[in-house]
């Protein structure tokens, strides 16, 4: 009885990847791939098909954060061939691995999941990091992911904290997404049933905070600033419609132009799917059934 509960308890929280990916495609997000336009020579398949791969993965029951990222982007590399997720996996794999005990508190489950990383965890994610190979990654002095680990995880994260968005959540308990991202998503369903306008607020929130993490490093810190602040003011915009036809052509002008620089803010987007899920993880838990 506890393998079937567990294996369905696997099967919700993949179902809730999904889901929250699907969510993300789903919404006009300028400069990065959605339904709307192809990008970046990625398309919206693309990174369908690559979430349906690594759905499994990520919600393997029992595996440790680790194994999940590693086993995650072999799915993905062997689904579509390329890196189209890698700072989802990033993401999502220490969050359904807290979601995993069914827990009342996502965020106090995710804390300990990450006070408990080690050795192992770090030279499977190192593994799976070198394996996608994202763009602008280079050599470093000290945890160098084409070395073998002599940390845990969550100290090596600490080490690349202040360059990548993604790391620095490994050393905040997720502060971004539990602090920035769900209330912006919160918010935004409060006053708009949309949900694709709702992501697309959500995403602007992440990309007006701060300068975008991919962007700074690719094309620099000058442009992710640049990026940011036309962020804010269109953020601003956004926020005083309720439906998406009356940001929409705004949205698309923006997206065409980022995407014809070359500019893709892809640490907002994967901000956006980890809130995303988080969001949708919580509608599984115990907690969602005792507020009822």
């Amino acid at each position: 009885m506890a393998d079937e509960t567990s294996g369905a308890g696997a099967g919700r929280i993949a179902a809730a990847f999904f889901a929250a990916c699907r969510d993300e495609l789903a919404a006009p997000k300028p400069g990065n791939v959605h339904v709307f336009a192809d990008g970046h020579r990625m398309t919206a398949v693309d990174f369908e098909r690559s979430a349906a791969a690594a759905a499994r993965p990520l919600a393997a029951p029992g595996a440790r954060v680790g194994q999940r990222i590693f086993d995650a982007v072999e799915a993905t590399l062997a689904a579509v061939g390329s890196n189209t997720n890698l700072g989802i996996v990033l993401l999502c794999a220490p969050l359904a691995t807290a979601a995993e005990p069914m827990p009342q508190d996502l965020r106090s489950s995710l804390a300990c999941v990450l006070s408990e990383l080690d050795r192992q965890d770090a030279a499977l994610a190192f593994r799976g990091i070198a394996r996608a190979f994202p763009a602008g990654l280079g050599r470093v002095e000290k945890h160098d992911v084409f070395e073998p680990a002599f940390a845990t995880l969550r100290e090596a994260m600490a080490e690349a904290a202040h360059r990548d968005r993604v790391a620095l959540q490994y050393v905040t308990d997720f502060a971004d997404i539990f602090e920035l991202g769900e209330p912006s998503l919160a918010a935004a369903l409060a006053v708009t049933s949309d949900l694709r306008l709702a992501t697309a607020l959500t995403y602007l929130r992440f990309l007006a905070a701060f300068p975008d993490s991919h962007i700074v490093r690719k094309q620099g810190v000058e442009t992710a600033e640049r990026v940011r602040h036309e962020a804010a003011k269109i953020q601003v915009k956004a926020q005083t419609v309720r439906r998406l036809d009356d940001i929409l052509p705004t949205l698309l002008d923006w997206d065409a132009a980022l995407k014809r620089a070359a500019i893709n803010p892809g640490t907002s987007a994967d901000l956006t799917v980890a809130t995303l899920f988080a969001h949708r993880l919580r509608t599984i838990l115990p907690s969602a059934h005792n507020s009822d």
